[in-house]
């Protein structure tokens, strides 16, 4: 379905009792909130499972670029309070754990836990973000697929149909809104306010990830006190994808461990 937040029209699916422990998913830069359908297959039966895409992105309103990362925040904590949702886990990768960061910062009744998937509180310096958005302006979405494929994806996954699949959500990405969240994470830093976050996190990293090498999330989840990292040594930057039924499992135990599976069984097959 589609919801308006903040002038715009955000596609969001909502699944499970609405009573039920809320558990909310922001995806990364260039996919879509289907990035997130094979490990949800794995994780217990009685949540309430939300995803969205984020503005720019998928079924998603595109509204002229450059965004801003208040905007994105503004466009999750929005969609939380059309949904009634309050004290949800919220489950971060890359930009989308950027949002994460920020939201919890600003709204801390919507977000009673972190997952931070392969993100951190500075992705990258301006300059960085300035020679991609150069190229995509001249050679199109189509000059970044290869090497972003090399960045996300260890070498003998980058030969299945799936990660073609992902390389083909690039292109189909319209580019106001690829650049557009190009400039929100170009001008973000929150190493200062992410160091004054007290709640459960748990960070995940891929051993295969070019775009957020291990040591960075590892840097970002200590900057939260009691945080918890697990390092997925086979995966890249979307383990999400390349290692559904380990993430998923990572993502169970961490909400049993916080008592967010209240009497909740695994459905068949779940790893």
């Amino acid at each position: 379905m589609r919801v308006e937040v903040n002038g715009i029209q955000i596609n969001v699916v909502d699944t499970g009792p609405k009573d039920a422990p809320a558990v909310v998913f922001s995806h990364a830069l260039g996919v879509t909130l289907e990035v997130w359908d094979a490990a949800l297959a794995h994780l217990p039966d009685g949540l309430r499972l939300i995803r969205y895409d984020m503005r720019g992105h998928g079924q998603s309103d595109v509204p002229p670029a450059p965004y801003s990362m208040g905007q994105l925040i503004a466009d999750a904590e929005g969609l939380l309070d059309v949904l009634n949702v309050r004290d949800a886990v919220f489950v971060g990768s890359s930009i989308g754990g950027m949002i994460a960061q920020g939201l919890a910062i600003k709204r801390l009744d919507q977000i009673r836990a972190l997952v931070l998937s392969n993100t951190a509180a500075k992705l990258g310096v301006p300059a960085v973000w300035d020679t991609r958005m150069t190229q995509i302006r001249n050679g199109g979405l189509e000059s970044i697929v290869v090497p972003t494929l090399e960045r996300w994806f260890a070498p003998e996954f980058r030969a299945t149909d799936e990660a073609t699949r992902w390389g083909n959500a690039i292109l189909d990405t319209d580019p106001r809104g690829y650049l557009g969240c190009c400039a929100a994470i170009s001008g973000t830093d929150f190493y200062t306010p992410t160091s004054g976050l007290r709640l459960s996190c748990l960070g995940i990293a891929g051993g295969h990830d070019g775009s957020t090498p291990p040591d960075l999330v590892r840097e970002t989840v200590a900057l939260i006190p009691g945080s918890r990292f697990e390092l997925m040594r086979r995966s890249g930057h979307l383990p999400c994808v390349d290692a559904p039924g380990k993430f998923a499992a990572l993502l169970t135990g961490f909400l049993t461990d916080i008592g967010h599976l209240p009497n909740l069984r695994a459905p068949d097959g779940a790893q």
